[in-house]
C-alpha cells in the first residue's frame, strides 16, 4: 500500500499505482456472458484468466472463484424503480425531508470537518450529506450481499458485462490489497460503504479520509473524502450552483443515472447549506 499526497490531503493508492492502470488499460474481454445463472460456472476460470492478465493476483482469483450467482443482484438490476417516479413521488418515498433535517444536523455536531472537506475538494457540504443520506440513510444500512458475488454476476449478464467487469477486477484488486475480503458484503449491485462506491470508482477515487493509512469506506471520513474527490475529479467547479442549468448538476449527474435522484440530491444539498 502506497501513500501520497493530493493537495494536502493524504490519498491511499491501492497496492500500488501499476493496479489502476492495469484497470484503466484492460484488454477486450474473450469471457463470455448470459442472462441467467447456467453457464456461470464454467463463466468463472475464463474470467479469472482474463483478471490474472489485467494483474489480478491468487487471492483476488480465489475471491473470484469463490463466487456464486447472485439472484438478488439480478433481481435488484431488473427491477429498478427510481427511473419510474415523479420528483415529489421519489422524494417522498426516500424521507427528503428526514435527510434534510438530519444532514442539517451532523453538520452542525461536526463543522469543521465538513468545512474541510470543502476546503480541500471545493464541494457543497450540502451535496455530500445528502448522497449520504440518500444512499445508506447516513450509514445505517450498508447492504447486505457479498460485493464479489454480486459484481461477478454483473459481469457475467449480458445486459451491461463490460461495464461491470471493470468494476469486477477492481473488486479484485481491492481483494488482493486487503481492502475488501471476499466475505465484504455491500448493496445489491455491490457498491461499498457509506456512500455505496463501486470497485472500481473505490479503487480510483479512494481517500484516506481520517489519516490511519488504509481506505475504509465503512468509515465516515473515509468515504465522504471520497465521495468528495470524486465529485472534484469529475468536473465540480467550486462556487458554483448545482441545480438544474447550473455548472455543477453536469457533475451530480455522474453520481446516478437516475434524474429523479440528481434531482434530489440537487435539492436537498441546497436545503442542507442553508
Amino acid at each position: 500500500m502506497i501513500q501520497i499526497s493530493c493537495d494536502g490531503v493524504s490519498a491511499v493508492l491501492i497496492k500500488t499505482t501499476c493496479l489502476l492502470l492495469a484497470l484503466s488499460t484492460l484488454p477486450a474481454l474473450a469471457a463470455p456472458c448470459g442472462d441467467t445463472a447456467s453457464g456461470f460456472e464454467d463463466w468463472k476460470p475464463i474470467m479469472a484468466a482474463e483478471a490474472e492478465a489485467s494483474g489480478v493476483g491468487k487471492k483476488g482469483r480465489a475471491a473470484l472463484m469463490a463466487t456464486s450467482y447472485s439472484k438478488t443482484t439480478i433481481a435488484a438490476d431488473r427491477n429498478q424503480k427510481s427511473f419510474k417516479y415523479s420528483l415529489s413521488k421519489f422524494m417522498e418515498l426516500r424521507g427528503a425531508t428526514a435527510i434534510v433535517k438530519q444532514g442539517r444536523s451532523r453538520r452542525a455536531r461536526n463543522p469543521e470537518f465538513y468545512a474541510s472537506l470543502e476546503r480541500q475538494y471545493g464541494v457543497s457540504s450540502g451535496v455530500i450529506l445528502a448522497i449520504h443520506g440518500m444512499e445508506t440513510g447516513f450509514g445505517n444500512f450498508m447492504g447486505d450481499t457479498n460485493v464479489v458475488s454480486a459484481i461477478a454476476t454483473l459481469a457475467w449478464d449480458c445486459r451491461r458485462s463490460d461495464f461491470f467487469t471493470d468494476h469486477l477486477i477492481g473488486a479484485l484488486l481491492l481483494v488482493d490489497a486487503g481492502t475488501i475480503s471476499p466475505q465484504t458484503v455491500g448493496a445489491k449491485h455491490g457498491e461499498l460503504g457509506h456512500t455505496q462506491f463501486l470497485p472500481g470508482n473505490a479503487l480510483r477515487y479512494g481517500v484516506d479520509g481520517n489519516g490511519d493509512g488504509r481506505l475504509d469506506l465503512t468509515d465516515t471520513a473515509d468515504a465522504l473524502a471520497t465521495t468528495a474527490n470524486y465529485l472534484r475529479a469529475k468536473g465540480w467547479k467550486p462556487g458554483k450552483g448545482f441545480q438544474e442549468g447550473e455548472p455543477n448538476f453536469a457533475v451530480i449527474k455522474e453520481w446516478n443515472a437516475a434524474k429523479v435522484y440528481q434531482q434530489a440530491i440537487a435539492i436537498m444539498g441546497a436545503k442542507i447549506d442553508e
